[in-house]
């Protein structure tokens, strides 16, 4: 592990439990929690929310957590899902395997595993499979954008083993302060610490194939799901959100791009995850919002 990664972890981690000191799962919300959706007995967990008064199946946003492809779970993502589902959505929060003891493409093999498991247990959860929407931040922005490239370009899909389920493509995704193009040159993420984490999490550590399979911003096709892009004033990703734009507007793809904060008053990467933050419930607000819309258009 590089010193990166390792000092990613000890020190989000210390952060993170600040941001969520005292706070309580909402007494309107359902929780079924650390339920095994693959393999790995520790890291293949998920949890899923749902309003109380919600009756038979409901639409869902799946959430793929951020930590610089080295650090996070659902845990630390379980107050942002349970103010998700108070909007009206059934939440599917789930853990993945991390870098550096596990290795790409293993977040989106869990990724797939995961909508696996909506499947076969839709009925029990009360999942609309029909109406699939995902958000990621940070390094889980990037992991929904390869997946959505690997639900829509079928040759991009080729170069995995494994095998999206009953041609399921999220109706549309929500990409909120990502690094879209980590490895592509202009407007890449470019410290000495970021490629330490691209060294951690690719197993060639970067190498010519790889540059071809990571970069979000090189597989979009038309076929890509409609996208809320969202970064902010603050946001030390905010460079990719440009590159990823550009990309969806060539392939004629539907966004929204949205960007929080101002220069008097900025904001931070990952600020929708702090449901104390105003600005935050305004952005989780628009998100679902826009989720609607897609539903209503699609009819």
């Amino acid at each position: 592990m590089s010193q990166t990664s390792d000092a990613m972890r000890r020190e989000w981690k210390i952060n993170d439990a600040k941001r969520d000191a005292g706070l309580t799962t909402p007494a309107d919300i359902q929780r079924f929690d650390d339920i095994q959706y693959g393999i790995d007995p520790l890291w293949n967990k998920l949890d899923v929310y749902r309003p109380k008064t919600a009756q038979g199946k409901i639409p869902v946003i799946v959430n793929i957590h951020g930590g610089g492809w080295v650090y996070g779970d659902k845990e630390l993502y379980q107050f942002y899902g349970t103010t998700l589902a108070q909007r009206g959505f059934a939440v599917v929060n789930f853990t993945y395997r991390l870098a550096p003891e596990v290795k790409f493409p293993a977040p989106l093999e869990d990724t797939n595993n995961v909508v696996c498991w909506m499947y076969e247990n839709q009925e029990k959860y009360g999942l609309d499979m029909d109406h699939v929407f995902m958000v990621g931040d940070s390094a889980g922005g990037h992991l929904c954008g390869l997946y959505c490239a690997i639900c829509t370009n079928p040759e991009y899909a080729s170069n995995y083993t494994f095998k999206v389920p009953n041609g399921f493509v999220p109706q549309a995704v929500a990409l909120n302060c990502g690094a879209y193009n980590p490895l592509g040159g202009e407007g890449m993420i470019g410290t000495e610490q970021d490629k330490e984490l691209m060294e951690d999490f690719l197993p060639e550590k970067g190498s010519a194939k790889e540059r071809g399979l990571i970069n979000v911003t090189d597989h979009v096709t038309e076929k890509f799901p409609p996208v809320y892009l969202m970064t902010c004033v603050g946001d030390f990703c905010r460079p990719q959100a440009p590159l990823l734009e550009e990309a969806l507007k060539k392939h004629g793809v539907y966004y929204e791009f949205k960007t929080y904060g101002t220069e008097e008053e900025p904001l931070y990467h990952v600020f929708h995850v702090t449901i104390q933050e105003p600005e935050g419930q305004k952005c989780n607000d628009e998100e679902c919002d826009f989720f609607r819309r897609i539903m209503k258009r699609n009819r």
